[in-house]
């Protein structure tokens, strides 16, 4: 298969330099990493430079990408999709890695770029007298790439990927200051709730391969209603299959009863608690189900746990807000209302 998929060919919309743009949106924070993770050490006071250089051209780049969608229309309502190279390629198993940019991506486009260019750039204040400033500048753009990859994916396998990478760089952010017991605990505690989670959610992607034999997004929104339909599959795979997506949207969305992680979660810098459990890596789950909406339409059942729990998370996290004391586990729990 071509590095690339020619602009018109088979699975393929969009112009190439649009393609080339959505590339750019994930090789500029990844290479961002690279660099500072290499040489900030050496650049001292300035070793935010890179890091939020490349985080200002994303933003600009993420900003043509939703002009395209949401304004222009240039993608119509499909959205860009291309393929860039076979990932997996094991007999009948086959996976691309494949992206999309439709208009719900465009919004999460707006939401994460934006929030994460304000964050970087109030972190070189924040974090000015931080000997391991270089370091936090990384592992901010590594969570930028992360979560970028995560709304860009057009498969639930790379989507997969993306889902861990964003929980890996949550467990270093939260642990930056990992020399204080307190922040090593709240990040080994995050890591080990949202494995909980993505324990159901890789388990749906398996019961989805297993049941349409393809991981594709518009695959499978087209292929696992029709086989609902025709009774290939009884109402009850359907609930199943939807309700282990969900499982991995509770837990990186910290619902209940996975919401343990997120108020110790507050140990890491300020900064990391605004880009983080505020703005981004909590409305993975919420984008999850938004995505996966053609699927829940078809298990109301499903809908109405989602609905129960964001309920009940609602409720149980605003109560508990308010007898906290600390302010920012104040904004902890109402991050959980919120969400709920």
């Amino acid at each position: 298969m071509p590095l690339f998929a020619e602009a018109g060919g088979a699975g393929a919309t969009g112009t190439y330099l649009d393609q080339m743009m959505v590339l750019a949106l994930l090789a500029l924070p990844l290479i961002g990493f690279a660099l500072t993770a290499l040489v900030g050490r050496r650049l001292g006071g300035m070793s935010w430079i890179v890091a939020v250089a490349m985080m200002v051209v994303t933003w600009a780049i993420a900003m043509y990408l939703v002009y395209q969608t949401l304004i222009v229309g240039a993608f119509g309502e499909a959205g860009l999709h291309f393929d860039v190279y076979r990932w997996i390629p094991a007999g009948d198993f086959t996976v691309e890695v494949n992206f999309g940019v439709d208009a719900l991506t465009a919004v999460m486009l707006i939401v994460v770029t934006t929030v994460g260019l304000l964050v970087h750039i109030y972190s070189i204040g924040y974090m000015a007298h931080d000997p391991g400033r270089w370091r936090f500048f990384a592992y901010l753009n590594f969570f930028m790439f992360s979560m970028l990859l995560l709304v860009l994916a057009d498969n639930f396998l790379l989507l997969f990927a993306a889902w861990e990478l964003v929980g890996l760089s949550s467990y270093l952010l939260i642990g930056f200051w990992y020399r204080r017991r307190s922040a090593a605990l709240a990040a080994k505690k995050a890591f080990i709730v949202n494995r909980v989670g993505d324990l159901g959610f890789g388990l749906g992607i398996m019961a989805i391969w297993t049941t349409v034999g393809t991981l594709n997004y518009t695959e499978v929104f087209q292929l696992l209603p029709e086989a609902l339909a025709s009774g290939a599959i009884e109402s009850w795979m359907m609930i199943g299959i939807c309700l282990l997506l969900f499982a991995g949207a509770v837990g990186k969305s910290a619902q209940f009863p996975l919401h343990v992680w997120l108020p110790d979660a507050m140990e890491g810098p300020t900064p990391v608690s605004a880009l983080i459990h505020a703005a981004t890596m909590v409305n993975a789950g919420v984008y999850l189900v938004a995505r996966a909406n053609p699927l829940f339409a078809q298990a109301p059942e499903a809908l109405v746990v989602v609905a129960a729990v964001g309920i009940f998370t609602c409720l149980m996290a605003a109560t508990i807000a308010l007898t906290q004391t600390d302010i920012k586990r104040v904004l902890a729990y109402s991050t959980l209302s919120q969400l709920g």
